[in-house]
């Protein structure tokens, strides 16, 4: 059966519209770059405040947090082609100033990067 239609080959219609607060947002994608962040009024009145671009991080070392500049993105789990384009998002391992550090939180919602500085095993 072809989807959206019934079985005598009729159109399904749609009742109404969607509403502003039901409509899906732009996918943003976070690079390296000269920190630019966007804001967004969402329901509620409230302002949200997006990252379109950064090259700092917060990095926590020793219970201590510490601003570094990010140079490159090492790697990405989720899939290796983002890492090539130093997409920055939860879990990728970002090389900083002070060493390598993996993204905590999600750099796309809340306007700025936190990091953990990973520590080096030596063989």
């Amino acid at each position: 059966m072809k989807k959206g239609r019934k079985i005598t080959g009729g159109k399904y219609h749609k009742l109404r519209k969607k509403k502003f607060y039901e409509k899906d947002s732009q996918e943003r994608h976070v690079v390296i770059g000269e920190t630019k962040r966007k804001q967004e009024r969402v329901k509620g009145g409230k302002i949200k405040t997006f990252l379109l671009k950064s090259n700092i991080a917060n990095i926590l070392v020793d219970n201590k947090i510490k601003k570094a500049e990010i140079i490159n993105v090492e790697e990405t789990p989720q899939n290796r082609f983002l890492a090539r384009q130093n997409r920055l998002m939860k879990g990728s391992i970002i090389l900083t100033s002070l060493g390598k550090a993996r993204i905590t939180n999600r750099p796309s919602r809340e306007g700025m990067v936190n990091a953990i500085i990973i520590k080096e095993e030596s063989k």
